[in-house]
């Protein structure tokens, strides 16, 4: 199966910025934006952030409220704080040989950068990874990360997946199969989620929010003194 996944993935593999590049820091930008987005609206955001804080140490040293502004749209935004927490522990200290001591990186991110930055034998299991994975019952290495998120991501889908399209589908135990939702996200329009975002704009436009609960929320999160 390996073999017919990395033939599949040389001809229909995503384009996305961040596979051009080893850079470690660019690496974690994109897996953190990564998180909750998905990859054709991070794409834009990504190379806007390299451009405006091409290092750790830059964005190490630009003000919290232009991060959390450049920020805005990809939801989230603890996960902006702690990216620029992780960037001045890097640029103080340089890159730790367990990534999970950087603020916010957790075990899929620290494989993730580990991989596909530092060349380590670590394969990054993602949603996409762990459904192709599940389904099919094989075994993969590091050297598939990226064939596994795009066939996951692209053929492979959560709930009813384009076995005709699938380079696997022949050895594959679930051809056919149809799959019920894990969980239904609650609603974004009228949401908490929605007032804190929009408390957050306000206070970085030095407009009163007129959100007193919101703005304790932000507050709590640290993203607000």
């Amino acid at each position: 199966m390996r073999e017919l996944l990395l033939d599949w993935y040389a001809e229909q593999g995503r384009e996305l910025p961040w596979r051009a590049t080893r850079d470690p820091y660019a690496i974690l930008v994109s897996e953190v934006m990564l998180q909750q987005t998905q990859a054709a609206r991070v794409a834009p955001r990504w190379v806007a952030w390299l451009e405006r804080w091409p290092t750790a140490a830059a964005l190490a040293a630009a003000p919290t409220g232009e991060v959390l502004r450049e920020w805005q749209g990809l939801g989230y935004n603890r996960r902006a704080l702690s990216l620029q927490r992780a960037a001045r522990v890097v640029a103080e200290r340089g890159w730790p040989d367990d990534l999970t001591e950087l603020p916010g990186v957790g075990p899929y991110t620290a494989a993730a950068v580990a991989c596909f930055a530092f060349g380590r034998p670590e394969l990054p299991v993602d949603v996409n990874v762990r459904r192709v994975q599940e389904r099919t019952g094989a075994d993969f290495d590091h050297t598939c990360a990226q064939a596994l998120m795009d066939l996951g991501a692209t053929v492979c889908i959560a709930r009813v997946p384009r076995c005709g399209e699938c380079p696997l589908a022949a050895g594959c135990p679930s051809r056919g199969r149809r799959f019920e939702p894990l969980r239904k996200q609650s609603p974004f329009e009228g949401s908490f989620r929605q007032r804190r975002g929009a408390a957050l704009r306000a206070l970085l436009d030095g407009a009163d929010p007129g959100d007193e609960e919101a703005v304790a929320a932000l507050a709590a999160d640290g993203l607000v003194p």
